[in-house]
């Protein structure tokens, strides 16, 4: 029986791929030719990157240190490798963005293409050709999404990664973010981050945030018994700002160190931005990007 699942979207313009835990979302942009080259490259790559990780999980879910074996490990161990400084890492904190920047360079290696995306569930890593730009649509939440800012983009920007993390989203936070989003050079490092950063978003003990150990929901976790955010109550106006103060401290602090490029960071309806986002309405002429349903 085979596991994975190609197909094109009934817009005929996105390849849908999907692999166990994995779900892409690809699009392209360029000359017939070339982007049947490119999604072919898509489809015969992602066809051993899930076994790939799960050959190296045990090291990938330890704190970030030997060098893995394969491409996709080596991406998510090089993105972390500059954040251990900055508290507990492990280089599963970066795997949905590397398996993104895997299957675009895959692309890449074998197709010169004006605009590419892959979409890991909402964390994705682009392509820009010279001369080229597109506009990501910003989410305050994940799991209630709509737009509440959008990025232009340009190849001139150096923009090739954008993920979010929180503790609505699909993964396990030690914070209280409801979403931090990151703009990055990669999807690997703008993953990693975007997860550091949502963990400082946080008060530490608090009667209104529910946490419980991360193995007790998942018992492989990379994170053990870390106390993983649950549910976040009714918090006052101050402590929503000393929360997300401690994150936007952090934020800057990777902005000075040249990882990300931008930031936007939501809790209780509140939002702070670093770097380059600008709020405002979607333009019509420049395509459009943001985290989606495959259907």
């Amino acid at each position: 029986m085979t596991r994975m699942q190609a197909r094109m979207l009934p817009d005929g313009r996105r390849l849908h791929l999907n692999d166990g835990p994995i779900d892409l979302i690809i699009g392209v942009d360029g000359g017939a030719g070339e982007v049947d080259r490119a999604l072919q490259a898509a489809r015969t790559r992602f066809a051993t990157v899930l076994d790939e990780l799960c050959s190296e999980l045990p090291l990938l879910r330890q704190p970030t240190g030997a060098e893995p074996r394969g491409s996709t490990a080596r991406r998510m161990w090089r993105a972390t490798l500059p954040l251990r400084a900055h508290g507990f890492i492990t280089p599963m904190a970066a795997v949905a963005g590397s398996v993104a920047d895997e299957m675009l360079a895959a692309m890449l290696d074998e197709a010169a293409l004006d605009r590419a995306f892959v979409n890991n569930g909402g964390d994705i890593a682009l392509h820009l050709a010279p001369g080229q730009s597109c506009e990501v649509g910003l989410v305050d939440r994940p799991d209630r999404p709509s737009l509440f800012a959008t990025a232009r983009l340009s190849a001139a920007g150096g923009v090739g990664g954008i993920a979010t993390s929180g503790w609505r989203g699909r993964s396990f936070s030690l914070g209280i973010a409801d979403a931090v989003t990151v703009l990055a050079a990669g999807g690997a490092m703008a993953d990693a981050a975007a997860t550091l950063i949502a963990n400082a978003v946080d008060l530490g003990p608090h009667p209104a945030v529910t946490r419980v150990p991360a193995r007790q929901l998942q018992p492989d976790s990379d994170l053990g018994e870390r106390p993983v955010t649950r549910g976040v109550g009714p918090l006052a106006p101050k402590e929503i700002a000393v929360a997300l103060d401690a994150g936007v401290a952090f934020a800057q602090t990777l902005l000075g160190e040249g990882l990300i490029a931008a930031a936007a960071l939501h809790l209780a309806g509140q939002t702070r931005t670093i770097g380059r986002i600008d709020a405002g309405r979607q333009s019509e002429e420049v395509p459009a990007l943001r985290g989606g349903d495959p259907s």
